[in-house]
């Protein structure tokens, strides 16, 4: 299937038709969860990572492993434990005594997907031999760098209502993933859906490979494309100084609940993830909608609250959706003439 996949130049309509493909590739095996599938194909065409966070059992390994699929990239999994070592994630030097040398041996970090299942639970030092691959795209072994392939995609996974053998992560490492992603349990037709499709051996779906990498990296050129009007990122902007000094935008009681606001990279990351999810919705610009949408999956993870807002029971989520209520933005009209635009 691979070989027969050519890359030619991504127009507007070849763009839209291979964006369906995907979705409907994706949406063959996992029901529902539209929103979460959304998301990550807007971290790959930013070059982003993203955090899954769910009870155990809602897909989220599926959905990462598909995803791979679809684009025809080579995927690993790693279960992080607490006896984990940094080289069993990026590799380590072996002695081979026939040639009397010392041999590169690469971790499983050399794919184009990486899922780091429940990586919580891997101690602080292992953790962080994921942060110059995340960052920088490559590995140092030995002293001698060696870069991972590309496109290169790191999806973590992690379960909230475990407390044992568990590990916070650090807030370095959390602010490098572009998004953390939040699966909701499925609704009652949804969850029909499921057994129906996994209940019978032969029924179960198996998605097919839809596009090469070099398309991947093609669409994600064209998401670099995308018009970014000057009051769209005035937008962003506002949102994240609104975390650093909520009293500018009459939210003045956040002071006590915030304790440390999000990051320029945050900023980065709202206006990249706008271009991208205004291509996958079928526009050559971003309007205001597209950063709206994104913020939460942006700013939940980079937002510290205060010890009294923990007292209180009062989530990253409570904050952003307040934020975002008070935060103006002057919208941006649909352009009648735009070719790419779908009705």
């Amino acid at each position: 299937m691979t070989d027969e996949i050519q890359a030619a130049p991504m127009d507007d309509q070849r763009t839209a038709e291979t964006v369906e493909k995907i979705f409907f590739e994706l949406r063959k095996v996992i029901v529902g969860q539209t929103r979460v599938l959304e998301r990550l194909l807007v971290g790959v065409l930013c070059r982003g990572h993203c955090l899954l966070e769910s009870v155990p059992g809602l897909a989220k390994t599926l959905a990462a492993e598909t995803l791979a699929n679809v684009v025809g990239g080579t995927f690993a999994r790693i279960q992080f434990t607490p006896d984990l070592l940094p080289s069993d994630i990026v590799g380590t030097r072996i002695y081979r005594g026939s040639s009397e040398t010392f041999d590169v041996e690469f971790g499983p970090v050399f794919v184009n997907f990486l899922l780091t299942d429940e990586i919580n639970r891997a101690p602080a030092k292992v953790q962080s031999a994921l942060l110059e691959v995340m960052a920088e795209q490559q590995v140092t072994i030995g002293g001698v760098t060696h870069p991972v392939p590309t496109p290169f995609f790191v999806v973590a996974t992690q379960n909230p209502i475990e407390s044992e053998g568990v590990y916070n992560l650090p807030d370095a490492q959390r602010d490098r993933f572009m998004m953390k992603i939040v699966f909701d349990h499925p609704t009652a037709d949804e969850e029909l859906t499921i057994l129906d499709r996994m209940g019978i051996t032969t029924a179960v779906p198996t998605p097919e490979q839809v596009i090469s990498l070099d398309e991947l990296v093609q669409l994600q050129q064209r998401a670099d494309e995308v018009f970014v009007d000057r009051s769209v990122a005035q937008y962003a902007v506002d949102l994240i100084q609104c975390t650093r000094d909520p009293a500018r935008f009459n939210l003045g009681d956040l002071h006590d609940i915030v304790g440390l606001g999000a990051s320029p990279r945050a900023t980065i990351n709202l206006v990249r993830g706008a271009r991208a999810l205004a291509m996958l919705r079928g526009r050559t610009y971003a309007t205001p909608q597209d950063v709206f949408d994104l913020a939460p999956e942006i700013l939940r993870h980079r937002l510290l609250l205060t010890y009294d807002a923990l007292a209180q029971e009062i989530t990253t989520d409570d904050v952003v959706n307040r934020m975002l209520a008070a935060v103006p933005a002057h919208w941006v009209s649909p352009k009648p003439n735009d070719a790419f635009s779908r009705s």
